[in-house]
């Protein structure tokens, strides 16, 4: 089923452009509610589903069952790409390019390099986390068609939101309505447009 299936046609920046259906959301009162609500979701074949919390919960993550992050991975090359060509810069000065003996000292001596390698590592291991993370994320986001919703507004304070997403390949916005809708805890539910 393709994602993209046109709604009723709304107002618009090109006027022959029509809004698409991006999810259908439910709000719910508490984290518990919202847990059974995403471990039912997931039950009945929905794998494409995002949770909105006021804060962090442990288990909300698990039961939508988000992979691993990559993040430590992309440290790991960042540290390793950190290390490897600090002390090949120090190297190549040193040794190659503008070899100074300098009181008898070895062109390519290890032991000074040791601080600028590690100083280098920690360096891009530290920007490979903060962009990798901005990517992996999909960040900065002005704008999401979540924010179109107006109760969305009430996330950041005390409530908690389940939506299933119209690229789920089990999506129909119909059927996916009325099961947020019987799930225990909803008590608010409707479509999100793209």
């Amino acid at each position: 089923m393709s994602s993209e299936r046109p709604i009723k046609p709304g107002p618009s920046l090109h006027p022959r452009a029509k809004p698409y259906t991006y999810g259908v959301i439910a709000e719910f009162a508490n984290p518990d509610a919202l847990i059974e609500g995403i471990r039912r979701t997931r039950a009945a074949g929905y794998e494409i589903v995002e949770a909105y919390t006021p804060y962090p919960i442990e288990e909300v993550w698990e039961a939508i069952g988000h992979p691993k992050s990559k993040v430590p991975l992309l440290v790991l090359v960042g540290g390793i790409i950190g290390c490897v060509g600090g002390y090949f810069l120090q190297y190549w000065v040193s040794a190659v390019t503008y070899p100074l003996n300098i009181g008898g000292r070895p062109f390519h001596s290890w032991p000074a390099f040791i601080p600028v390698t590690f100083e280098t590592t920690v360096l891009v291991a530290g920007l490979f986390a903060v962009f990798g993370m901005l990517v992996l994320n999909g960040l900065p986001m002005p704008y999401h068609p979540v924010f179109t919703v107006p109760r969305f507004a009430s996330a950041s304070r005390d409530r908690y939101f389940l939506m299933i997403l119209a690229r789920d390949k089990r999506f129909e916005a119909g059927a996916a309505f009325e099961f947020l809708e019987a799930l225990p805890g909803a008590s608010f539910v409707t479509e999100v447009e793209d």
